[in-house]
């Protein structure tokens, strides 16, 4: 009886054909749900909102060569489209070990990959961070294969509750574990000015690190500190009001990427984690193992090319990427976030 009195409840519509506000949306909430929308999205060169669209795809399969049995490891899940690519190369034999430190895309992407027939036999999701892939090695055993994608998932990007992007309005938090650590507006606001200046810099080789800095301390002694994504543009706008108008516009735009992937790197420690997994990576790898690392800025790129380096200098890689991999110029066009990608590999000796 209960169940009949129970009323159906619609999910709320929002006015107008193009709603403005995330929590109105809902195809960005299920985007395989809406095949067509996709296709027309992705076909405009852009990103789906809620998808991400995996990037060197082809580059990667073609140099892991991966083969039916065996044991490899995608260190950073997200939305699972290299991971699902890989599993399909295993043609159900073999396992996969994915990463996420995300609870929140991890358990959807296990979710989304279970329903494409990719179950516990085959794919075992932890939520972790890569700098500990050794704890993995302990109960799994090294891996054939390993592929590590730096780049933050277009989820986290396009939801402004994550902070990640300064096109919406959200809290300024940044973390990739929202349950751990210190949220990035908390960070900015107990840093000193020198401190600020040095991230941006060393981050993101920020040009106007010192305006900026300057801008946002003024803000802090003022008792009107940076707290949310629209803030802290608003501080970097400000600290550029000094260039032409005709400029400014386009480098208050390349400043706020810049700012706020300074500050991402800061707050979940990215550089430490990378060097960790780096220091870690040849006790991962069996012998003539094979591992793929996506990057996608300057700073991980050198970190990598110089552990390759280094590795292949005391016999533990017997063979490494003595140039970057690219997406090619067709990839780039149908996914721009894909541009500034670089991939770097390296066999075990």
């Amino acid at each position: 009886m209960e169940e009949q009195n129970q009323v159906h409840r619609r999910r709320k519509r929002y006015s107008g054909t193009h709603p403005r506000r995330y929590e109105e949306k809902y195809k960005e909430h299920n985007p395989e749900k809406y095949g067509d929308t996709i296709e027309k999205v992705i076909a405009k060169g852009s990103t789906p909102a809620g998808m991400h669209i995996s990037i060197c795809v082809k580059e990667i399969l073609d140099f892991l060569q991966i083969k039916p049995g065996q044991r490899g490891m995608d260190a950073t899940l997200g939305y699972g489209g290299h991971t699902k690519a890989m599993l399909e190369c295993l043609q159900g034999e073999g396992h996969i070990y994915a990463l996420d430190v995300d609870p929140i895309e991890s358990e959807k992407t296990k979710k989304r990959l279970e329903e494409k027939g990719f179950g516990e036999d085959i794919l075992t999701v932890l939520q972790m961070n890569f700098a500990d892939v050794d704890e993995v090695v302990k109960k799994a055993g090294v891996f054939d294969f390993v592929l590590a994608d730096l780049g933050v998932s277009s989820m986290q990007i396009d939801n402004p509750k994550r902070g990640f992007t300064y096109k919406f309005e959200g809290p300024l938090d940044l973390r990739l574990n929202p349950e751990k650590g210190e949220p990035a507006a908390e960070r900015l606001n107990s840093v000193t000015e020198e401190e600020l200046v040095g991230m941006f810099r060393e981050n993101s080789d920020e040009p106007y690190a010192v305006e900026i800095a300057a801008e946002v301390m003024k803000r802090k002694r003022a008792k009107t500190p940076v707290w949310t994504t629209t803030d802290f543009k608003e501080a970097i706008e400000a600290a550029l009001s000094f260039l032409p108008e005709g400029e400014r516009k386009e480098m208050v735009k390349k400043s706020c990427k810049r700012c706020f992937q300074a500050l991402r790197i800061d707050v979940n420690s990215e550089f430490e984690v990378l060097y960790c997994f780096l220091d870690k990576l040849p006790n991962v790898l069996a012998s003539g193992g094979r591992v793929a690392i996506l990057t996608f800025h300057s700073g991980e790129d050198r970190l990598v090319k110089k552990a390759f380096k280094q590795g292949k200098k005391q016999g533990i890689y017997k063979e490494i990427a003595e140039e970057v991999i690219r997406p090619s110029v067709e990839e780039c066009n149908r996914n721009p976030r894909a541009r500034s990608a670089k991939m770097r590999w390296a066999v075990k000796a």
